[in-house]
């Protein structure tokens, strides 16, 4: 049997942490998907709606809003008002709510811009009360929801005009001017680029998203290949070594009292197939078990062929083997013993016929299988219509063959198979 790399192909196997191009570590607080259980879990953790509560960051920037305000408090005292209880409770407000941004961003977000224009509306000092509009702001992009991220960011800037241009007269501190508008310059230029790096982030989340789904399709591709792929060998293996044991069984009772001695010979043949067929599906399994390590037996080829028409013939049909197989690589030289294999088997289960003619031919860079019987047919699933042939054309066309399949002018059954295969000797 091949390998199971070989057979799987490049890049199979289980998914690393995160490939070239994803987020880093670290980021253990950011969007859904950026944590630590991002390869493994995220989708079917969004889909059930459990996001992960993000404790530590929202713990983390409601402090630094808090201390951080009162240093600003001290630094600004006399120009604006001074922080009292109410102005704390807005600042621990506009940070505790960060907790749900991600199970409802534009709430949040919406939730701190008013959180911020009653903070300055009231004229408490300027400092890092804005950053949790940065962090909602942030959260909402990410999420999807660009359009509502703009709109509380536009109306944030325009209660700020508002608030510095034109009700400053009303409000605390009293004796206030009015803002420059240089200043709303440096605002403008924030805002733009709060828009402008929210964006990006979301840009670069679609696109690992859609590369988690990609590599998530690969494997199950890959998966679905291998499951088809091991159908196939049990399926041959077992078709052909149960058709010999059913042959050799009902010898053995048809001469069990008339000729023991044959009645024993067809014993013994069964006892040698059923181990051969036992062997065959351990190594299957094993590699099931062992996925990537080497089979511990070389997989058959078409060097087997001499041992392939001994069987069959223990089973009573006689096979005639023309022309020299060329060496090919593992996979295909497994492809076209099989499929032999395979055709050989419905000679035996479906055909009237006890000879049977394999020629193998290389022509124009293609190997050709020819496997030929006289017939009549003894069914009405002749030459084989079910998985067998099925089978057959799978591994045809996983090769970029064919499979060609019929009764003769003459009565008999034919079965030619083309593979484009490359041998050893053109490499």
């Amino acid at each position: 049997m091949a390998d199971m790399d070989e057979q799987r192909g490049p890049g199979a196997g289980p998914p690393e942490r995160w490939r070239t191009g994803g987020p880093p570590r670290w980021w253990r607080q950011g969007p859904p998907g950026w944590s630590r259980r991002a390869d493994g879990r995220e989708d079917g953790l969004e889909s059930a709606g459990r996001v992960r509560w993000p404790w530590p960051s929202t713990v983390l920037f409601t402090a630094f809003v808090l201390i951080g305000s009162g240093f600003a408090d001290h630094a600004q005292a006399g120009e604006r008002v001074a922080l009292d209880p109410l102005g704390r409770v807005l600042l621990l407000l506009s940070g505790a709510v960060l907790l749900w941004r991600w199970r409802h961003p534009v709430a949040v977000l919406w939730g701190t811009v008013a959180a911020v224009l009653l903070y300055l509306g009231a004229g408490y000092p300027y400092g890092p009360v804005l950053l949790t509009v940065v962090v909602a702001c942030f959260a909402a992009v990410a999420s999807g929801r660009r359009y509502a991220a703009w709109a509380a960011t536009g109306t944030l800037w325009a209660g700020h005009l508002l608030t510095v241009h034109v009700l400053y007269r009303w409000l605390p501190p009293s004796g206030d001017d009015a803002a420059p508008w240089t200043e709303e310059i440096v605002v403008a230029t924030w805002v733009v680029a709060l828009l402008s790096v929210s964006e990006l982030a979301r840009v670069r989340r679609e696109q690992w998203a859609r590369e988690r789904a990609e590599r998530a399709r690969a494997e199950r591709r890959r998966a679905d290949e291998e499951r088809l792929r091991i159908a196939r060998e049990l399926h041959d293996v077992l078709a052909h070594s149960i058709s010999v044991i059913n042959v050799q069984a009902g010898v053995g009772l048809a001469l069990l009292d008339s000729d023991p001695e044959q009645a024993r010979t067809a014993l013994t043949t069964i006892k040698a197939k059923s181990k051969e067929a036992l062997g065959e599906v351990r190594q299957v399994l094993d590699t099931l078990r062992a996925p990537g390590a080497a089979p511990r037996t070389p997989a058959p080829g078409l060097d087997r062929l001499p041992e392939l028409a001994e069987q069959a013939a223990s089973a009573g049909l006689a096979v005639t083997v023309e022309g020299e197989p060329p060496r090919l690589p593992p996979g295909a030289d497994l492809a076209a013993f099989r499929i032999v294999q395979e055709a050989l088997t419905n000679v035996v289960r479906h055909s009237g016929s006890r000879e049977a003619r394999v020629r193998v031919e290389r022509r124009d860079g293609r190997l050709r299988l020819l496997v030929d019987d006289d017939g009549p047919a003894t069914g009405a699933d002749a030459g084989g219509t079910g998985n067998g042939l099925a089978g057959m054309r799978e591994r045809a066309a996983a090769l970029g063959g064919t499979i060609e399949a019929g009764t003769r002018p003459d009565g008999g059954f034919r079965l030619l198979a083309v593979l484009p295969i490359e041998t050893e000797e053109d490499r």
